[in-house]
C-alpha cells in the first residue's frame, strides 16, 4: 500500500487534534504525520491515536518539499500565507478555511455530494473544505436532489459554540458556572451573554443584512449542489458544546411525498435516519457527539408549497463539519486523482 506524508496545519486547535484522531481512526495510509502551528506552539505534544505523540513544529519554518497532503484548519489569513506556498512545494492542500471556497479554479468538495470536482485539484493544488453548517446540509439534499429537483431551501441553524473555536467553549463554560455563582461574567468572544441564550450572528454583518455565515451556506451550497438552488439562511449560536442542529425547509419542482423521502434518506450515504414520530425519537446535538453521520429526524410535509419537505438535520460540526470531511476528501484523493507519494517518485 502507498503511503503519504501529511502535514496537519493548526494541530493544536479543535479541529486539528480531530484531524489527527480521524487520520487514525481510519487507518489513513500515513508514513509519517507532522503536527504544525504558531511558533508559541514549538514543542507542545498533540496526540496521534492512542500511543503516538507528536511535537508541534513551527509552520513559519517548515519545509513542505516533501510533505504529500496538508490538512489545514488555523484561520482564514494563516491559509492565505501558506497554502500557495504549501502547494507550490508540490503538496495538496485540503483547507478548512472560508479563504479558497469561492475561488472558480478551488474545488469545494463533499464527499458523498460531488467528489468528481476533484479532478480538478491540480490548478492550484489546494481543495476547500465547505461551511461546516453547509457539509451537513448537502448532505441531506443531495439524495433529495437526484428524486425530485430543489427549487428553494430555507434553513434555520442552532450552531454549537466549537465552532468558534476552543475560547468559545471556554466563554460558555465560565459564564454558565458564573451565572449559578451569582456572578455573571461579561461576553469577550460573543457579542452577548451565550450562557442560557441564543445569539442570531454569526459571522460579520454584510450590507444587505445576512451575515458572512448566512452567506457562505448559501452560496456554497450553489457551488457544490446546484447552482439553480435559491437559499435563504438564518445562523444562530446556542448554548451547546459540540454539534449543529438544523431546521430545513425544502421546495422541489416535482413531486415527492414524505414517504418516498424516507425510503431515499435510508439508502443514502452519510445519512442516519433517526425519524420515530414518538417522544424523544429524534436526534439531538448531544446523541451526534463523536458520530460521523448527519442525523436526520421530523421528516414531514410542508403544507405551505405545492411540493415541499420539512426536516431536523443534526451532525458533530468538528468531525463531518470539519475533520472527517477533511479525511474523507483526501480519501478520495489517493484512491482516485493523486499521482504516487513523493517519497515513492523519488
Amino acid at each position: 500500500m502507498q503511503k503519504y506524508k501529511v502535514a496537519i496545519v493548526g494541530a493544536t486547535g479543535n479541529v486539528g487534534r480531530e484531524m489527527l484522531q480521524i487520520l487514525h481512526e481510519r487507518n489513513f495510509p500515513v508514513s509519517e504525520v507532522v503536527a504544525l502551528a504558531s511558533r508559541d506552539s514549538i514543542g507542545k505534544e498533540v496526540s496521534f491515536g492512542d500511543t503516538d505523540i507528536l511535537k508541534v513544529q513551527a509552520l513559519d519554518d517548515y519545509d513542505f518539499s516533501d510533505t504529500d497532503i496538508v490538512l489545514s484548519s488555523a484561520g482564514g489569513n494563516i491559509s492565505a500565507r501558506f497554502a500557495p506556498k504549501a502547494a507550490a512545494a508540490g503538496a495538496v492542500v485540503i483547507d478548512n478555511t472560508s479563504h479558497f471556497r469561492m475561488d472558480p479554479d478551488v474545488p469545494l468538495v463533499v464527499p458523498e455530494v460531488n467528489p468528481e470536482a476533484l479532478k480538478d485539484f491540480g490548478k492550484k493544488n489546494i481543495i476547500a473544505n465547505p461551511n461546516c453548517s453547509t457539509i451537513q446540509m448537502v448532505v441531506a439534499l443531495k439524495p433529495l436532489h437526484e428524486v425530485a429537483k430543489i427549487k428553494r431551501v430555507v434553513v434555520s441553524t442552532y450552531q454549537s459554540v466549537s465552532g468558534a473555536g476552543k475560547d468559545a467553549m471556554d466563554e460558555l463554560y465560565e459564564q454558565t458556572k458564573s451565572m449559578f455563582m451569582g456572578n455573571a461574567k461579561e461576553p469577550s468572544k460573543f457579542t452577548k451573554r451565550i450562557a442560557f441564550n441564543v445569539i442570531p450572528h454569526i459571522d460579520v454583518f454584510m450590507d444587505d443584512g445576512y451575515t458572512k455565515e448566512e452567506w457562505k451556506m448559501m452560496e456554497e451550497t450553489k457551488k457544490i449542489l446546484d447552482k439553480n438552488i435559491q437559499v435563504a439562511a438564518t445562523c444562530v449560536r446556542v448554548p451547546v458544546f459540540v454539534a449543529h442542529s438544523e431546521s430545513i425547509n425544502v421546495e422541489f419542482e416535482s413531486e415527492i411525498t414524505v414517504e418516498d423521502a424516507f425510503e431515499v434518506f435510508e439508502e443514502a450515504e452519510g445519512i442516519v435516519l433517526t425519524d420515530r414520530r414518538e417522544n424523544g425519537g429524534y436526534s439531538t446535538p448531544a446523541e451526534a457527539i463523536g458520530h460521523d453521520g448527519v442525523f436526520i429526524s421530523r421528516l414531514r410535509k410542508d403544507p405551505t408549497v405545492k411540493y415541499g419537505l420539512s426536516f431536523w438535520c443534526v451532525s458533530d460540526n468538528l468531525r463531518k463539519g470539519a475533520a472527517l470531511n477533511a479525511v474523507q476528501i483526501a480519501e478520495v484523493l489517493i484512491r482516485d486523482y493523486m499521482k504516487v507519494p513523493k517519497a515513492k517518485a523519488a
